[in-house]
């Protein structure tokens, strides 16, 4: 049989590539219209809500009477408020609480949990993960018995005889804010100590093998193989305990209500209390923007070292 004529061929081509626009076209028409619903959704309950605190951070504003517009009058109000300003020093002070602390910790506690085979590990996950899967109003409440002057913790002090150890921890201007940063602790090394563990459990044994025939150690095992190998997943902790200790609310809202004073006052609580007990919503809302931009760059910047470590 003789080769198809040319226009044959043409033709054939044509209905080829009409055909593969046709199947083209079908995909992106059914690609949006399955993206559209999600995408109203983020729209309507998150775009929205966030694209209307930012006009009213433009706006004095008590929440009941007329709203005037100000410009970025709160934001500078905002900046020049010692107590503002010193919420957001007091966040950044729990993220030492919430992220590095659990993940110093966390890391050493999986590495000994992965490597020695310890029976009952999910026991243990089950256990160090439970503050996870209970309200943070009921921690805080528990947390608050335990600190009392006639509490848990005194009780052990004074049943050890070291009396002037006893104080009323949330109390202090001194102790509140470490009280309350233990309590963050506490609730993030379970979170980040199974991530980790996770992420140790796939690294395979014989680097360890070859590791150990050239000479080296536990420490240097830890340092050389065990860190790098978890890199993500201690990117991953960090961005989930950073966003947890810069919006934490509940916790301050339980046990000190941002007291003594202003010692423990957090971003988040201060929005609450300008909105809703000041009647500053313009205040709150510049003060919710600021807070928003603080931890999409700092978790911008997590990121981007995670990667560059790559």
């Amino acid at each position: 049989m003789g080769r198809p004529a040319p226009k044959t061929r043409i033709k054939a081509t044509e209905r080829n590539k009409r055909m593969l626009l046709s199947t083209r076209s079908s995909r992106i028409v059914a690609s949006i219209a399955l993206l559209t619903p999600p995408l109203a959704l983020y729209a309507v309950f998150l775009l929205y809500p966030l694209l209307r605190v930012v006009i009213l951070s433009l706006y004095k504003w008590d929440g009941l009477g007329y709203s005037t517009f100000v410009g970025g009058e709160n934001y500078v109000k905002t900046f020049n408020s010692p107590t503002l300003v010193a919420a957001f020093a007091h966040a950044l002070i729990l993220i030492i609480f919430y992220a590095l602390i659990p993940l110093a910790v966390g890391l050493v506690l999986a590495s000994l949990l992965t490597r020695s085979r310890v029976k009952g590990i999910g026991i243990f996950r089950t256990i160090v993960f439970l503050p996870q899967v209970i309200a943070m109003v009921v921690l805080a409440v528990a947390w608050r018995g335990i600190y009392a002057p006639d509490g848990p913790l005194n009780e052990f002090f004074r049943s050890i005889g070291c009396r002037s150890c006893t104080r009323a921890w949330l109390g202090d201007f001194t102790f509140a804010l470490p009280s309350v940063g233990l309590i963050g602790t506490w609730v993030s090394l379970g979170l980040v100590t199974v991530l980790l563990m996770s992420g140790m459990a796939r690294i395979p044994g014989d680097l360890y093998e070859a590791s150990m025939i050239d000479g080296a150690g536990r420490i240097r095992q830890f340092f050389s193989i065990t860190i790098p190998s978890v890199r993500r997943e201690i990117v991953v902790s960090l961005t989930l305990t950073i966003i947890a200790a810069l919006k934490t609310f509940d916790l301050i809202y339980v046990t000190t209500s941002g007291g003594p004073g202003s010692s423990t006052t957090v971003p988040s609580y201060e929005v609450y209390n300008q909105a809703f007990r000041i009647g500053e919503v313009g205040t709150a809302s510049a003060l919710a923007v600021i807070l928003t931009c603080v931890i999409f760059v700092i978790n911008v910047l997590v990121n981007l070292l995670g990667e560059r470590d790559n």
